[in-house]
């Protein structure tokens, strides 16, 4: 099965050249039956873009990617792929169990330009071990031949240095990382050992400044979604040494990190950009809506932000 996805450039380096910086997932707006607001993506989009965003994922973790069906992670694709128009990349995100679930998933791409597939590994109660692993992403990237970047984001099924940087040594597809972990030393170890024209992304809220300041490539987390504009400020403030500030941005960011309880995430990411100017939509039942004390700390937190 070969996806007829929009070409590529060629080479890894070509591929990869615009995967940096605030790239944030998309939070899936949803009506109170939990059918998808496909209007308000568009919405979304743009003021991400505004922002000075680097890229946007649609169908990730923050985006309750993990709920959709294949229809609807194939429709939310498109309306994604509409809104941004090519203005910054769009990566997909598959948050799925089997290698043909992926597969299948990144055949709905076809004729999108999509510039990777966010891909975890297997997330149930099972895993497979390291040969497999690897053979499911190179199964994949055979299939699709889009690049991925690997979500390593599941406790039982945590991806060590080692094998990470063994996937991407052995299968050019996978050209880069998400790393998940509240691990400085992994990420610092993956950045050491990372080859030339790979990336590896950050997806540690609480550890922005310094992840960019051991030399990530960029970050795709929920406070990107949360708070677009300040973590591009936060981004520029590092890439242009100024410490200073990055570390007072750290600071605040933290003070909104600590008021959005990570169970109920989604709803409170959602509530965030709501505050900022869009509609506020509830995640997908049977996760709660944001509660009045959780309104009340979030709200305290974007007061000391520069928005």
């Amino acid at each position: 099965m070969n996806v007829m996805a929009k070409p590529q450039p060629e080479g890894a380096k070509g591929r990869i050249a615009a995967l940096r910086g605030i790239v944030p997932p998309v939070a899936m707006p949803f009506d109170d039956g939990g059918h998808i607001v496909h209007g308000a993506i568009g919405e979304q989009l743009d003021m991400m873009v505004a922002s000075g965003v680097h890229g946007v994922v649609v169908g990730g973790s923050t985006g309750e990617g993990h709920t959709l069906t294949r229809d609807e992670f194939a429709a939310v694709a498109e309306t994604a792929h509409k809104a941004v128009a090519g203005r910054v990349p769009l990566l997909a995100g598959l948050i799925v169990n089997s290698t043909q679930e992926a597969i299948e998933r990144a055949t709905l791409l076809r004729g999108m330009t999509i510039a990777a597939l966010q891909i975890t590994p297997v997330h149930y109660l099972f895993k497979p071990d390291a040969e497999h692993t690897i053979e499911h992403f190179r199964a994949i990237h055979a299939a699709c031949n889009l690049p991925i970047l690997i979500y390593n984001v599941v406790p039982w099924n945590y991806l060590d240095v080692t094998l990470m940087l063994r996937i991407m040594r052995e299968v050019p597809g996978v050209i880069g990382m998400k790393q998940s972990a509240g691990d400085l030393k992994s990420v610092s170890d993956l950045v050491a050992g990372v080859a030339p024209g790979n990336v590896v992304f950050t997806g540690t809220d609480a550890l922005l400044y310094p992840a960019f300041a051991l030399g990530v490539h960029g970050a795709i987390s929920a406070l990107t979604t949360a708070v677009p504009g300040v973590c591009v400020k936060l981004w520029n403030a590092v890439a242009g040494g100024d410490h200073k500030t990055a570390l007072d941005l750290h600071r605040r960011l933290a003070v909104l990190w600590n008021a959005m309880p990570h169970d109920n995430l989604p709803a409170c990411v959602k509530y965030a950009q709501h505050r900022q100017g869009l509609v506020l939509y509830p995640p997908r039942a049977p996760m709660m809506r944001v509660s009045d004390a959780q309104r009340a700390a979030i709200d305290a937190a974007l007061k000391q932000l520069p928005l």
